[in-house]
């Protein structure tokens, strides 16, 4: 189920909680160490069975092992990311002041 799907169909949050959606940074970061779990759980398996000394065992791990090195990366850039300072708001132009569209009469003496 869809993270974003809870707060949208009018799920309660629990009580004292507020409702607020994962970002997607977040979800990104937790679905990329889920995988990187899963590709090393399974060249475990692989070595553990003795399926890793066959060819096709071999390109397993390979495959396992390559899945898991570009997840961690992107893991790397969005903790490298996150550790960055932020970038300091833009200052808003200065409104130069109006000119004056009333036009005042001459002051006769």
């Amino acid at each position: 189920m869809c993270y974003t799907l809870t707060i949208r169909a009018g799920i309660a949050p629990l009580e004292g909680a507020e409702a607020q959606a994962m970002s997607d940074r977040g979800f990104l970061f937790l679905f990329s160490i889920l995988m990187i779990a899963v590709a090393g759980a399974s060249v475990v398996y692989l070595i553990a069975s003795g399926q890793a000394a066959s060819v096709d065992g071999l390109f397993l791990v390979v495959t396992a092992l390559t899945i898991a090195a570009g997840f961690g990366l992107y893991a790397v850039y969005q903790i490298r990311r996150a550790m960055e300072p932020a970038k300091p708001a833009p200052q808003p132009a200065k409104a130069s002041a109006p000119a004056s569209t009333v036009k005042t009469a001459p002051v006769q003496s």
